[in-house]
């Protein structure tokens, strides 16, 4: 899949020092739409990444989405769920949305909200060193490991997070007591998560929000893969993915993708979970395409 960036100069913080966030905007060709209920059988296909442009909508019909997402979840090895909403329109819709999933790196997005939310309180403005905006900045683009332990330790590790995540509103996600991977997660979570990234009566301030956010739209080109398939050309996307073989909770691969799609009509904030992947490929595969119907669907509806 292939991107370009273009670059979005944010404020960080009330110290007045800068940072420049690139946001990811989709540069693939338009394609054909995507008909509720078709499915693909194997390798990473196009399908449902875009709607014709310009075409007609028609009244949501959530019970034939939800029957085309099973019958595409019930033919694919492993197992998923999907949240989405646009906060132009309204309409949300999900499967198994609830669903409790390895969080993989996923988790690494509630790391750094947990962080700057324990910081505003004590600090004005952003309240991170810049050492830590080095780590959180390897962490979110990169998808640094190492960087996540020092944050997650920072954060108060899984206690720490708990308490930050009460605040959030997150209901379904719980934070390991110190490896944050292991940690479990549904897709509405997710996407309560990323209503704190984008509202402005979510508990994390204006810069801590533009932060993140400005990070998840910067991560590098190898990783620009997931809920941005979803998106049609000039949408930008900032998103997070996470994907890590799993042994003791589960089998196979754990494969997700959160994000949010925004564009001239349309404000998409999306969560794919997936488990029991027989290979990394495979849950890939899975996300792009639920992520796929389930926006061109709601891309192409009304209220």
């Amino acid at each position: 899949m292939r991107r370009h960036l273009i670059v979005l100069a944010l404020a960080a913080g009330a110290t007045g020092a800068g940072f420049t966030a690139h946001w990811f905007v989709s540069d693939e060709p338009k394609r054909e739409g995507v008909v509720a209920g078709a499915t693909e059988s194997a390798g990473r296909s196009p399908a449902g990444r875009a709607t014709v442009a310009g075409a007609t909508t028609r009244p949501f019909d959530a019970a034939r989405l939800r029957r085309a997402v099973r019958a595409y979840i019930e033919k694919r090895p492993g197992k998923a769920g999907v949240m989405a909403t646009d906060l132009r329109t309204g309409l949300s819709f999900g499967e198994n949305e609830k669903g409790e999933f390895v969080s993989a790196s996923v988790m690494k997005v509630d790391i750094l909200a947990s962080l700057v939310l324990q910081r505003q309180r004590a600090r004005r403005g952003l309240g991170l060193s810049d050492g830590e905006r080095d780590l959180a900045s390897s962490m979110i683009r990169v998808s640094d490991n190492s960087a996540a332990d020092s944050l997650y330790s920072k954060a108060g590790h899984g206690s720490g997070v708990t308490k930050s995540n009460k605040r959030l509103g997150l209901v379904e996600t719980t934070p390991f007591s110190t490896s944050w991977g292991s940690s479990t997660t549904s897709p509405a979570d997710q996407v309560r998560l990323l209503r704190d990234l984008v509202s402005d009566t979510s508990p994390i301030g204006a810069s801590g929000r533009q932060y993140i956010l400005g990070l998840m739209g910067s991560v590098v080109e190898e990783q620009a893969w997931g809920v941005s398939a979803a998106a049609l050309p000039g949408e930008k996307v900032a998103l997070k993915n996470g994907w890590t073989p799993v042994r003791h909770q589960g089998t196979g691969w754990t494969v997700n993708s959160i994000g949010r799609i925004t564009g001239r009509d349309h404000d998409f904030l999306v969560a794919v979970c997936s488990g029991d992947n027989p290979t990394m490929g495979a849950g890939v595969t899975t996300v792009e395409h639920v992520a796929g119907m389930v926006v061109s669907t709601l891309r192409a509806s009304r209220p």
